[in-house]
């Protein structure tokens, strides 16, 4: 057997693999038009974040966040997410998303027709007051207003938790914090609960424990996890997650985003990667490697540098 043919072959509830419980399917969340190019330094304009967008919606990717309704204030790469989302050639068969923080961007959002919206809260007090200046138990209470207008239009809300496995203020972060801001999120509405690893320092081990938790607060369908690379441990810790049965993974094309915590870090694990391990181990996601270079040559060349995804980097070298 080729190293390729071995690749490709499904291990998927395998006789000989009896302990392995990975879902036959994984819809894989792409965010690097939001979460990605919201942490890098380039502000791109609203014509090349639309090309971006349309190509990742050809690649077969149906769930892209493709923006931000914040105060340009402080995130100056999102201020044009209006014109992007009244510019993108919508798929009827993709969800595009945006985060909303507050009942002013939800009401900008809505007026561009977003098919979902998307909150955050954090698992670490400090990280929460850095960042809204707000206690954990006052940033929930400020998003109910934003899930009751989602509910009025029946716009579905994804939650956000920051800092899962370590913050860059507190270090480690117990599981017990996060299993309580992820039921809390789900029970005022959120239909699903990504799981950031926003610093990117957990590894298999600490996913493990930290799923076992969480799995008995919130039904394991409606988790995903959002890991990010600082440390190299993306792969290996989504591939803990697929092992429990978790379904739905955050990525971003070309590994777009950076670590803020961690300067010259890698960010967000790459889509290409991500899709690999998947084809790797037959599980289905819909999503085409041919297609999905295409977006990733095209991110890589208005930033003018490499993908930082090592897939990407290797499929390419083949072709170019």
């Amino acid at each position: 057997m080729s190293v390729e043919t071995a690749m490709k072959t499904p291990i998927v509830n395998s006789p000989s693999n009896p302990a392995t419980h990975f879902p036959s399917k994984v819809r894989i969340v792409e965010v690097g038009a939001r979460d990605g190019l919201q942490n890098e330094k380039a502000i791109l304009s609203a014509k090349d974040k639309i090309h971006l967008i349309n190509l990742l919606s050809a690649s077969g990717l149906k769930r892209i966040e493709a923006g931000s309704f914040v105060s340009p204030k402080w995130v100056p790469q999102m201020a044009d997410s209006d014109a992007v989302f009244n510019g993108i050639s919508r798929s009827n068969d993709v969800i595009y998303s945006a985060l909303t923080p507050n009942l002013k961007g939800f009401e900008a959002a809505l007026s561009v027709g977003v098919d979902e919206v998307a909150i955050f809260g954090a698992a670490s007090e400090s990280f929460s007051q850095k960042n809204i200046n707000c206690s954990i138990s006052e940033s929930l209470k400020r998003f109910e207003p934003v899930i009751a207008a989602a509910n009025t239009h029946n716009i579905p809300v994804r939650g956000y938790v920051s800092c899962v496995m370590g913050c860059p203020y507190e270090g480690e972060i117990s599981s017990d914090s996060v299993a309580q801001v992820s039921k809390g999120l789900h029970d005022m509405g959120c239909y699903e609960i990504s799981l950031g690893d926003t610093i990117g320092t957990g590894t298999p081990a600490s996913t493990a424990r930290l799923l076992e938790n969480v799995c008995h607060h919130v039904p394991v369908a409606d988790l995903a996890v959002h890991f990010h690379d600082t440390y190299g441990q993306a792969l290996v810790n989504i591939y803990t997650a697929l092992q429990f049965g978790i379904s739905s993974i955050d990525s971003a094309v070309a590994g777009l985003g950076g670590c803020p915590y961690a300067k010259g870090a890698s960010g967000n694990v790459a889509t290409e990667d991500v899709l690999y391990m998947l084809n790797g181990l037959g599980i289905e996601s819909g999503v085409s490697m041919d297609k999905l270079l295409v977006a990733t040559e095209f991110i890589s060349s208005v930033l003018n540098r490499k993908p930082v995804s090592k897939v990407a980097n290797a499929l390419l070298a083949k072709v170019n």
